[in-house]
């Protein structure tokens, strides 16, 4: 393949500026350079919506396996995130059913509200707590926990351990403290899943590590415990910084609230609240072959890297992407959740565990529930973003 354009390569955004606020460096991206090699990532940015949605829909031209990743050195192995074909399937359909519409509803959501209304319930109203802590991080902890048949774990484990295996996972920059925390994240997990292997042999039922256990033609096991610690990664972060995020564009824009609340337009809010801030912002794919985008020249073995948090407000598909609007007249599709076959699996369960049951819950026993100090909200993230720090008044 030939082409007039080489792909422009760019010395000057940082790994740190794109952590602390890549929203303003996106939005300039897309107006003026939307396929862009960022030197400090190691990869070539695409910003369009339209460019990451064909990078991801096509796996035939794009693969996941990304040997440049320290997701492999972070997960002690090589997971089904970069995995292509028929070996992404099976590995994705080994715990499938634990991520099925019916398991979701008669095995899953009992439990989401339940400790729902027993986490919001132990808040101190009338007093300024940091919803991260107190509520967003738990709650997305027990509920993974127990859909992954890891009840055992604590909520402080399951925190601890996501965050390590993503801090490592995105350890672009290699550094050796990031990896020894995520060292001791895979043994500990690896000690708990050795422990409860019998229970879940013994007591076979949906949750996804005794579906992987159990079935007809297991993985290996090598495998089921990549797969669980990816579960972990992403299953926590996603839907606490959505309800994160969500709960700040409500309480920021209090009209917005009123209506959302008047007409149970809660996954509505969801849905905007991911669009508006992707908790998973950017996805690697390398080129398999020799590929134009926008008439600049992919070589093959480029690695791509697409930004779906830019995506999410391309001003193609979005007037005012940038600002939070529940009702906007232009509400999709978002890509917040992927495209293709690595859609994201626990989608359903996000959706219902924050949008159908904390959001109400919550709002309902804090109506008049404020941000006192938009100064000490924190966001942070370049591969995974939400809010670190959400103080809040429960009243």
């Amino acid at each position: 393949m030939t082409s007039t354009k080489t792909i422009p390569v760019d010395e000057e955004i940082t790994l740190a500026q794109l952590d602390t606020d890549p929203y303003p460096i996106y939005q300039r991206l897309r107006k003026e350079n939307p396929v862009l090699h960022v030197k400090a990532a190691r990869r070539t940015m695409l910003t369009k919506a339209e460019d990451t949605r064909f990078v991801k829909a096509t796996p035939d031209l794009f693969s996941t396996n990304d040997p440049s990743t320290p997701m492999k050195r972070a997960m002690w192995s090589h997971t089904l995130m970069r995995k292509d074909g028929q070996e992404h399937r099976r590995e994705r359909m080994a715990m499938n059913g634990a991520f099925s519409p019916k398991v979701i509803a008669n095995d899953w959501l009992p439990h989401y509200e339940k400790v729902a209304r027993e986490y919001v319930d132990r808040l101190p109203k009338g007093e300024v707590v940091d919803l991260f802590d107190a509520l967003s991080g738990p709650y997305a902890a027990r509920g993974l926990a127990i859909l992954l048949g890891m009840d055992e774990a604590t909520d402080e484990q399951m925190q601890e351990w996501s965050q390590a295996l993503i801090e490592g996972a995105g350890n672009f920059g290699w550094q050796d403290k990031l990896f020894e925390r995520s060292d001791l994240a895979n043994e500990q997990i690896h000690a708990l899943l050795d422990s409860i292997t019998d229970r879940h042999l013994a007591q076979p039922n949906n949750s996804a590590f005794s579906l992987m256990l159990n079935a007809e033609n297991p993985i290996p096991k090598k495998q089921m415990y990549a797969n669980i610690k990816i579960a972990i990664g992403g299953g926590i972060n996603e839907p606490r910084d959505a309800l994160n995020t969500i709960i700040y564009g409500l309480l920021t824009n209090p009209d917005q609230l009123e209506a959302v609340t008047r007409n149970n337009d809660w996954d509505k809010a969801f849905e905007e609240g991911i669009r508006w801030v992707a908790p998973i912002q950017v996805s690697s794919r390398v080129a398999k072959e020799d590929v134009e985008i926008r008439g600049y020249h992919i070589p093959k073995d480029e690695v791509v890297m697409t930004i779906q948090a830019s995506a999410n407000r391309d001003e193609d598909l979005y007037q005012n992407g940038e600002e939070f609007d529940v009702y906007r007249t232009d509400p999709g599709p978002h890509q917040a959740f992927g495209i293709g076959p690595h859609l994201c699996q626990g989608n359903r369960v996000a959706r219902k565990a924050v949008g159908e049951i904390m959001l109400p819950i919550l709002f309902e026993r804090f109506p008049n529930m404020r941000i006192p100090d938009l100064d000490q909200v924190v966001w942070k993230g370049f591969g995974f973003r939400g809010t670190t720090q959400l103080p809040v008044l429960l009243a």
